[in-house]
């Protein structure tokens, strides 16, 4: 059956569309096993709530930058068995997010660090956390590009107002000024407000390499480590293991 159109026409004034949509087959269902009014409301009102979610989720993964819809389920922990399962675990509940800390992933080259940071940013998007997924060029570049057209401190902003930064690569590229200001002045904006995950190929000591001035670098770093979560480890490359 379908809704009568001056119901029809209230739902859509209110912007009801997950009802509109399921009115049809609920109704049938409610006639076949008799609900009551309260229990059919009930169903409705179900189908609009999970239709809204859906749609906030394909909104913030739309925005995210997540180049694929990488997940815990799908790493293979066996691979590298040294990585500390229990930690992971803890940080898929995005837990650090309302701790408004860091989470630094540090291993070689291909050992799966972008896919863990992928999986959490996926886990903070179904928690309906806004996120944003980038590597140190493409964010220093945006700044770049702010900082030319008179946008910076607004860009600049709107990044520190990102519940979850991921920032994959660090120190891949050596960070030229004034790329290492950019990147202080946005840690530091952050510092203690959102949270930020960063991925390196390199040993937290070895951070300070990327930077040109080591007053930033020491700056800078000194507010990522703070109260982190750190992750590190070693093993072969799963790039690796899909060729042989």
């Amino acid at each position: 059956m379908n809704i009568p159109s001056h119901i029809h026409d209230k739902l859509q004034q209110l912007k009801l569309n997950g009802i509109i949509n399921a009115y049809p087959e609920r109704h049938q269902e409610a006639v076949a096993n008799q609900m009551t009014p309260v229990e059919f409301l009930s169903l409705l009102l179900e189908d609009e709530v999970q239709m809204r979610q859906v749609r906030r989720y394909q909104r913030r993964y739309r925005s995210s930058g997540l180049p694929n819809e990488k997940t815990v389920e799908t790493f293979d922990f066996s691979f590298n068995p040294k990585i500390n399962q229990s930690l992971v675990r803890d940080l898929m509940t995005c837990r650090f997010i309302e701790e408004r800390v860091p989470v630094i992933l540090i291993g070689p080259c291909g050992t799966g660090k972008s896919h863990l940071a992928q999986a959490i940013g996926h886990s903070a998007i179904q928690r309906e956390y806004d996120v944003l997924f980038t590597t140190q060029s493409k964010l220093t570049e945006l700044l770049q590009n702010a900082k030319a057209t008179e946008q910076y401190e607004k860009k600049l902003n709107a990044l520190a107002k990102i519940p979850l930064l991921i920032i994959d690569d660090l120190g891949l590229k050596p960070l030229r000024p004034p790329q290492d200001e950019y990147l202080h002045d946005l840690v530091a904006e952050r510092y203690e407000k959102t949270s930020t995950i960063v991925t390196s190929n390199l040993a937290f000591g070895e951070w300070h390499q990327a930077f040109a001035n080591q007053l930033l670098a020491a700056a800078t770093l000194d507010r990522l480590r703070d109260r982190a979560y750190h992750l590190e480890w070693t093993g072969r490359s799963y790039r690796s293991k899909r060729k042989t």
